[in-house]
């Protein structure tokens, strides 16, 4: 038995066993192969002239790294839907605000205009945010409307990375 982590980073075989979720699979622009931990207190010895090389893989080129065309513009769709109405919101707040002090003479506070717009600012960054995570990562399935389902597996995936570059250091 080998003691080599497969391709898939999960160290188990990977011929013929079919991933139990479509979660697991791995999506077509993350790199194939986990990097492997070093340990930090034994340094490695300085390699010679007369020791082989050991097989290195190429590093992953752009394209094999970018994001997918339709997989982008899926998450354009949802960032300009969830981070515009909201923005447009905000601005309009100011406008709104405006028309009421000027044509009907109410008194509104302006730390009140303010926060109602910062607000819909707010709400703007936030949907940037779900809008990226809750597109569907892969290129073959559209994903639902709202994307809960996709929000939660993606930001599984975020976080999970996260951890593993808080390892590293």
């Amino acid at each position: 038995m080998s003691t080599e982590p497969s391709s898939d980073g999960k160290g188990g075989s990977s011929q013929g066993a079919a991933p139990k979720d479509r979660s697991d699979q791995r999506l077509p622009f993350e790199p194939r192969q986990k990097r492997k931990k070093t340990a930090k207190t034994q340094p490695e010895p300085a390699p010679s002239k007369t020791t082989p090389k050991k097989d290195k893989q190429a590093p992953a080129s752009r394209e094999s790294m970018a994001i997918p065309e339709a997989v982008s513009k899926r998450m354009v769709r949802r960032m300009a839907l969830l981070c515009g109405i909201p923005t447009v919101l905000g601005i309009a707040t100011f406008f709104g605000s405006y028309f009421l002090v000027t044509n009907f003479g109410l008194k509104l506070p302006n730390p009140a205009v303010v926060l109602v717009s910062m607000g819909f600012f707010g709400l703007g960054v936030l949907g940037l945010s779900y809008g990226v995570l809750s597109a569907s990562w892969d290129e073959e399935i559209p994903g639902s409307k709202l994307g809960w389902q996709e929000f939660t597996t993606n930001l599984g995936r975020m976080t999970s990375a996260w951890r593993s570059a808080g390892q590293k250091d």
